[in-house]
């Protein structure tokens, strides 16, 4: 098994630690939830003080899985804290707050996007991987923690969100192998599937109609894109969360490379989402490194400063 020198010593901190923050991402998803979660009822169940930090809310979408409110970093105090695990939230989130860790506290970084720099104590960081939650299922599986049907079914919401329900191409048979023990050990794909896939709104419909209105083929690259703007968000009633999947969906379109989603967000952000096809041969990582992206080959990201603005046939930035 990959990083058993490193799973030993995050066996030690933890053994070590009365007092232990987890670290989810901005903008939350089934992963970095899944992962934190996971890890969370586990250490609580070995008597740890343990709190999960997040610059943003807790997804209701999920609440029916977990209900929990995450810790506003803002809030908290970091110096009582004797070590931190940052899981799927490295380059997004975690890095907000590095600074103001102490030499004397162990820093664990569990990640699976490439083009990470940060350097912590115990540092896990490996593309291959489908998501945070795998890794955490590695750990698991090494340090031969039992894993309770409740601790299964988040670590396995999170390998469902990351690879679209086993559909992405970072469906490895490993993948496949760990979502089996998954299931043997409790977890519940139908309640993941209904919460995460199939209990779509009518909210999120109507968003993903009027992305697939907008959106145009561009036939020198066959890049297909499409733009969601802070009004139509207001207007369908729909928030971030609904705009997740769209790139994908549009990805499927025939005879086209690779999608693009801009979005609008928060404080004059517009995130771009790209997604491409193993077949289709488009490395969209480097598309968003141009952008001061990163991601994988296949699913990556960006986000710049500025507005969409948009006309009868097109639309810019600006």
């Amino acid at each position: 098994m990959k990083f058993e020198k490193e799973f030993k010593t995050i066996e030690y901190i933890i053994e070590k630690s009365d007092k232990i923050l987890l670290f989810a991402h901005s903008r939350p998803d089934a992963d970095t939830v899944g992962s934190n979660l996971a890890l969370f009822y586990h250490l609580k169940k070995r008597g740890k003080d343990v709190d999960i930090a997040c610059f943003d809310d807790f997804p209701e979408y999920l609440k029916e899985l977990a209900d929990y409110d995450f810790k506003n970093p803002n809030d908290l105090k970091f110096e009582k804290y004797d070590s931190i695990i940052a899981s799927d939230s490295v380059d997004r989130g975690f890095k907000k707050i590095k600074d103001k860790l102490t030499d004397k506290q162990a820093i664990v970084l569990i990640d699976h996007h490439p083009d990470i720099t940060m350097k912590g104590d115990v540092e896990i960081i490996d593309a291959s991987y489908s998501s945070a939650s795998e890794i955490v299922f590695d750990f698991f599986k090494f340090s031969k923690i039992r894993i309770t049907s409740q601790m299964a079914t988040l670590l396995l919401m999170g390998i469902l969100g990351d690879t679209g329900n086993l559909q992405h191409s970072n469906t490895t048979p490993k993948v496949m192998h760990t979502a089996a023990e998954l299931l043997n050990n409790g977890a519940s794909v139908s309640k993941i599937s209904k919460i995460i896939f199939s209990n779509n709104s009518f909210s999120t419909l109507k968003l993903w109609g009027r992305a697939l209105e907008k959106a145009k083929i561009n036939p020198q690259n066959k890049m297909i894109a499409t733009v969601i703007t802070e009004k139509d968000l207001e207007e369908c009633r729909a928030g971030y969360d609904d705009v997740a999947e769209i790139s994908s969906i549009l990805n499927t379109a025939p005879e086209t490379n690779f999608s693009l989603v801009l979005s609008e967000r928060d404080n004059g952000i517009i995130k771009g989402s790209l997604r491409s096809e193993k077949y289709k041969g488009v490395d969209v990582s480097k598309i968003a490194h141009q952008f001061g992206g990163g991601g994988h080959k296949l699913a990556s990201g960006f986000e710049v400063k500025g507005k969409i603005v948009e006309t009868k046939d097109s639309w810019k930035i600006i």
